[in-house]
């Protein structure tokens, strides 16, 4: 991923904030010249069209949309696309549990009704999985399955660093 392109999107989480201005977004990307900060909107530009950062109001302030969050994820990040009242959310999360804590791998629930772009994208499938960035399972999780993708995810830093 391009240096630019990752302070970026990590920006939102190092400063917990939903929407950045463009001056904001700059600094931390580390637009300090006029060169830089031209690279730094043309990142923007880049995010925007690609549907990882979408501007929210003005034309200097962004969000960072679950695609560009989504980006970020490490190998045992897990999300789980969920709805309040979903049962079969409740069982995939239940039966998820166990091997998250035997993997170490982090949960991080997303109500897709909060977001109109996920709520269209997964009404119809909840629970969503993703490990990483990589979509692994939708309305049922397969646990013989799911326990080798996170043995698979857990080699992946370890066999990077090897290359």
């Amino acid at each position: 991923m391009n240096p630019i392109v990752k302070r970026v999107l990590e920006a939102y989480d190092e400063l917990g904030r939903e929407a950045l201005e463009l001056s904001t977004l700059a600094e931390r990307a580390g637009g300090a010249t006029p060169a830089e900060r031209d690279a730094v909107r043309e990142v923007l530009t880049q995010l925007v069209r690609q549907g990882w950062l979408r501007r929210a109001g003005g034309w200097d302030l962004f969000t960072r949309t679950e695609d560009g969050r989504l980006a970020l994820a490490g190998p045992l990040d897990v999300t789980l696309y969920t709805r309040p009242g979903c049962p079969l959310c409740e069982e995939a999360k239940a039966q998820m549990a166990p091997l998250l804590g035997e993997f170490g791998a982090n949960l991080q629930e997303v109500n897709i009704d909060a977001d109109p772009a996920l709520r269209e994208r997964y009404t119809n499938d909840v629970p969503v999985i993703f490990l990483g960035p990589r979509k692994v399972a939708k309305h049922r999780i397969n646990l013989d399955q799911f326990r080798r993708q996170l043995e698979q995810a857990r080699r992946e830093p370890a066999e990077g660093a090897r290359r």
